[in-house]
C-alpha cells in the first residue's frame, strides 16, 4: 500500500456562506485591475504602429467626434447597476444573487480606482507622477476587503456583544467612549501621515496607538503644526523618513523596471534622487514666527 500524506495545518480553506460575495467581489476587483492594465498598456505601446489593428486587438474605446471614453465612464455604470441590484436584493435576496451582484460591483470598483487619480485631479494623469494615486487606492480597497474577509471589523472598539447584552447606561456610556476614544486616535494618526497605519488600525485597535505616539510624517499636518519650530524634532522625523522609505523606493523602482521589461537593482544615486523628491519638511503655518531651537 502506498503511504498518504495528510496534512492538517490547523485551518479550514470554507468559505462561509456571509463572506462569499466578498471573497467573489475581491476576485473579480483584483482580476479586472490587472487585465486592464495589461491592456492600456499593450494600446500605449502599440499608439504610434501605422499596421493596421486587427478585430480582436485591445484599442481605445471612442465615441462620435473622436471622443474618447475613460474607462472610469464603465466602471460607474457597472457600480451603479450592481448597486441598485444589491439593494434590490437586500431584504428578499440569496447567497448567489448576492454574490452575482457583488461580482460585477468588483468589476465596476476596479474600473473606477483605476482611474481614481483622473477623478480626483479632473485631468487624465494616468501616465504621470500623480496616476499613482490610482494604484494606491486599488492598494487600499483590496487591503479593506482582505481585513473583512479574514473576519476584522472596522467597528472592532464598539462591541456590539456588550451593547446588545447589556443595556445600562454604565455599560453603553463605556462602550460609546472607547469608541470616541479610538476614534480620536485615529485622526490623530491620519494627521501624522500614517495612512496606512491608520486604516488597518481602524481593524486592529492597538496599531493606532502605536501610530499616535510614534513620530509624524514630515510633510503631514502634524509636523506642520508641531515641528515647524522645533528643528530638531523635525530632523529626526526627516532622517526616520528617509531611512523607512529606502527600501520601499528600492522595490517600486525595481517593479517599475520589472514591467518595463529590464529588471534590476536600483543603485543608490537613482534610490535618493527618488527620495529627495518624495521627503520633504512641511512648511511653517503663515501665522508662526521664526524658527525657535527645541529646548530639551
Amino acid at each position: 500500500m502506498r503511504p498518504t500524506l495528510d496534512l492538517d495545518l490547523g485551518f479550514s480553506t470554507d468559505i462561509p456562506p456571509s463572506r462569499l460575495p466578498l471573497v467573489c467581489c475581491l476576485v473579480a476587483f483584483i482580476l479586472t485591475f490587472f487585465v486592464t492594465r495589461t491592456i492600456v498598456r499593450y494600446i500605449r505601446s502599440q499608439a504610434d504602429s501605422d499596421t493596421p489593428r486587427k478585430w480582436w486587438q485591445p484599442r481605445n474605446i471612442s465615441g462620435g467626434g473622436g471622443l474618447h471614453i475613460h474607462h472610469v465612464v464603465i466602471g460607474v455604470v457597472l457600480v451603479m447597476i450592481s448597486g441598485v441590484a444589491m439593494v434590490t436584493l437586500a431584504v428578499d435576496g440569496g447567497v448567489p444573487e448576492f454574490t452575482a451582484a457583488s461580482i460585477l460591483f468588483g468589476i465596476g470598483a476596479a474600473l473606477v480606482l483605476d482611474e481614481f487619480a483622473l477623478i480626483l485631479h479632473l485631468s487624465d494623469v494616468y501616465w504621470a507622477e500623480d496616476g499613482r494615486t490610482s494604484v494606491d487606492a486599488v492598494f487600499v480597497a483590496v487591503a479593506v476587503a482582505g481585513l473583512l474577509i479574514l473576519g476584522f471589523s472596522p467597528l472592532s472598539f464598539f462591541d456590539i456583544d456588550i451593547w446588545r447584552s447589556d443595556q445600562s447606561v454604565v455599560a453603553r456610556t463605556i462602550v460609546v467612549v472607547v469608541a470616541l476614544l479610538t476614534l480620536g486616535l485615529a485622526v490623530i494618526v491620519l494627521l501624522k501621515g500614517k495612512v496606512w497605519t491608520g486604516l488597518v488600525g481602524m481593524f486592529i485597535t492597538p496599531l493606532l496607538v502605536v501610530g499616535a505616539i510614534r513620530l509624524s510624517r514630515p510633510h503631514a499636518p502634524w509636523a506642520r503644526w508641531r515641528y515647524t519650530n522645533r528643528p530638531r524634532k523635525m530632523h529626526r522625523a526627516l532622517e526616520r523618513e528617509r531611512w523607512l522609505r529606502r527600501p520601499v523606493v528600492q522595490a517600486k523602482l525595481w517593479l517599475q523596471d520589472a514591467i518595463a521589461g529590464m529588471p534590476k537593482f536600483p543603485d543608490d544615486a537613482k534610490v535618493d534622487e527618488q527620495l529627495d523628491r518624495e521627503i520633504h519638511a512641511a512648511p511653517a503655518p503663515l501665522d508662526r514666527g521664526p524658527v525657535s531651537e527645541e529646548v530639551t
